[in-house]
């Protein structure tokens, strides 16, 4: 059972047990739904609500309605489950692309080393080819994503 870092939980919020998350986790959809469970300390928690506040993700847990309740769960990890959650055929954890091998239309093969956000929504890949190159994430140099093999095949464009 493997753990996937979900975010931190940074604050409580009201008196109602409610519990401030900082996640830029890329897939919230399928970790932040009422009835799931996620790992704090090894212990499984159920969601009981969630919504977005500012830009946090905020989550009431079952049986925890009080802030006094909640404030053992201060500055902690949040994790989830990878089993719970039920990613698609084409998408990918950051931490499981690392060290994928990629392979260029150009015949070129190298390796991911690195994945960093220059934004939010800019993933970018760190790839060590013959040299370095940084490929975003949503770009079209990217072809194929394959999670069996472990291979990301991609374009070059003219000048790298």
């Amino acid at each position: 059972m493997k753990k996937v870092l979900i975010g931190k939980i940074v604050n409580t919020h009201g008196i109602k047990g409610e519990i401030r998350i900082l996640s830029h986790f890329p897939f919230k959809e399928k970790v932040f739904q009422v009835g799931n469970k996620l790992l704090v300390d090894d212990q499984e928690y159920t969601i009981m609500s969630y919504r977005v506040h500012k830009g946090f993700d905020m989550v009431t847990f079952d049986g925890y309605s009080n802030i006094n309740d909640v404030l053992i769960f201060m500055k902690k990890d949040v994790f989830v489950l990878e089993e719970d959650l039920h990613l698609d055929e084409n998408e990918v954890l950051d931490e499981d692309l690392i060290h994928y091998t990629v392979l260029t239309k150009e015949g070129k093969r190298g390796i991911i080393k690195e994945i960093f956000y220059a934004s939010e929504d800019n993933k970018i890949l760190r790839v060590e080819l013959d040299h370095e190159v940084l490929v975003p994430m949503n770009s079209p140099m990217i072809l194929e994503i394959n999670k069996k093999d472990k291979v990301v095949l991609i374009e070059l464009i003219e000048g790298m």
